[in-house]
């Protein structure tokens, strides 16, 4: 999701690359809240971090306290940023609330985003 909505606020000023410690695929309840906005996700894929660890990043933005703990170091100067946003594939419940988790967590990243492009990425 944060992919979808850098990529949508970064437009052509910046490459956006994701990826984390485990690759699971891109989960589908994610997909349809994301349409849900507007944005088409469905043709992202799963990368794991390693896959990128030549990549020489201006920012490294990790979204869970998991992934800023098991990331692995980047032989880079980057600027790194961090903010630990639910994880909504743990929500349990019916349907209607585990789509409901996704969408708050969804309308949380989407500010994070919005703000890390219009003040930090600069």
């Amino acid at each position: 999701m944060a992919e979808g909505y850098l990529r949508l606020f970064a437009g052509n000023k910046a490459t956006i690359f994701s990826a984390g410690i485990e690759t699971h695929g891109v989960n589908p309840r994610a997909v349809e809240i994301m349409k849900e906005d507007g944005i088409d996700i469905s043709n992202h894929t799963s990368n794991h971090v390693d896959e990128y660890l030549e990549v020489d990043f201006d920012y490294v933005i990790t979204v869970c306290d998991n992934a800023k703990e098991a990331c692995p170091y980047f032989p880079t100067r980057a600027v790194k940023f961090h903010h630990n946003f639910p994880d909504p594939a743990k929500a349990t419940g019916t349907e209607e609330e585990i789509l409901k988790e996704f969408r708050e967590v969804r309308d949380l990243i989407k500010v994070f985003s919005k703000d890390f492009i219009q003040n930090k990425a600069k």
